[in-house]
């Protein structure tokens, strides 16, 4: 006779399958969209494929990935790429505690300001990039016309010097995306225990002492999630790359995204521009992989745990 299981059981079993239900729509839309597109990319970087000669596509093994890094032009791009995303992650990190330092006090004028100040990053990349490049223009542009006249910067424009476009482009990024990290930075500002920080008032602490001593180490966790969040978008930087400089001049701002999109949608190189694809995942992996071991081993050096 067979025993019958007891009811918590029954429920258990029950609740297991209906989550197991509502997760897999979830799952199979990642599948389809994420990870096969993912594993066809890894494919199709082991051969030599160009949609203009699909039959003379041949297995070349890692041939594609031994010549991103033997390539004059990828090696530009990988490096405008990580000088792209240090200076403008590093900037925005910087730019974004301060404000959100600044804003902190919660206040009528402080919730105004931090409104205000989201509005640049409600704007999609490619919108401010025709934004900027329209006035920076040397000929019209409403700021480039006048550093024309001043003798600031290079008479063609500051987006069409080799020696200037890619810092253009680095401030272009943190006058989008400073806000986001500030608002990240001020909800861990606001997520600090007051009576800690009382105590340290109280106990005669100065402000940079309070700063350094207890509000950096707290604040650890929302450093690492805001450099993460914003390492991870600015390494694969495009729309703004793509509508104001194109990767130019002389492949001054060509970066992997953009040259990944050239390669596939331009030359149709399938092949090598799914291993620079594959290459721009496996570096921002790394880069995440790097800055929790850095933010880890801060926060067990400071707080000791």
């Amino acid at each position: 006779m067979n025993a019958v299981l007891p009811m918590p059981h029954r429920f258990s079993d029950r609740r297991r399958l209906f989550l197991f239900l509502m997760a897999a729509p979830a799952v199979v839309y990642v599948a389809a969209i994420g990870l096969w597109p993912l594993s066809q990319g890894i494919w199709y970087s082991f051969y030599r494929y160009n949609l203009l000669r699909p039959a003379r596509t041949t297995f070349v093994g890692l041939q594609n990935y031994v010549d991103i890094f033997t390539d004059e032009t990828t090696r530009t791009a990988i490096l405008n790429t990580f000088q792209f995303t240090i200076f403008s992650v590093g900037l925005q990190l910087i730019f974004g505690f301060c404000l959100a330092l600044l804003l902190w006090r919660d206040s009528r004028f402080n919730r105004a300001v931090l409104a205000f100040l989201l509005v640049p990053s409600t704007i999609t990349p490619l919108v401010v990039g025709l934004i900027f490049k329209a006035l920076l223009g040397a000929d019209y542009g409403m700021i480039g016309y006048f550093l024309s006249e001043a003798g600031i910067g290079p008479r063609t424009g500051l987006l069409t010097d080799a020696s200037t476009a890619l810092w253009v482009l680095i401030l272009i990024d943190c006058w989008e995306w400073t806000p986001l990290m500030t608002l990240i930075l001020l909800a861990g500002l606001k997520a600090l225990p007051a009576d800690l920080l009382e105590a340290g008032t109280v106990d005669g602490a100065t402000a940079w002492q309070r700063f350094r001593l207890l509000i950096l180490p707290l604040m650890l966790p929302s450093i690492f999630l805001a450099l993460t969040l914003r390492t991870m978008d600015a390494f694969r930087v495009f729309d703004s790359v793509f509508v104001t400089t194109g990767g130019g001049p002389n492949d001054a701002t060509n970066t992997l995204m953009m040259l990944g999109v050239k390669e596939g949608l331009q030359f149709f190189n399938v092949g090598y521009a799914s291993a620079v694809g594959n290459v721009t995942l496996l570096f921002i992996a790394l880069i995440a992989t790097v800055l929790l071991l850095v933010v880890r081993r801060a926060d067990v050096r400071i707080n000791g745990r």
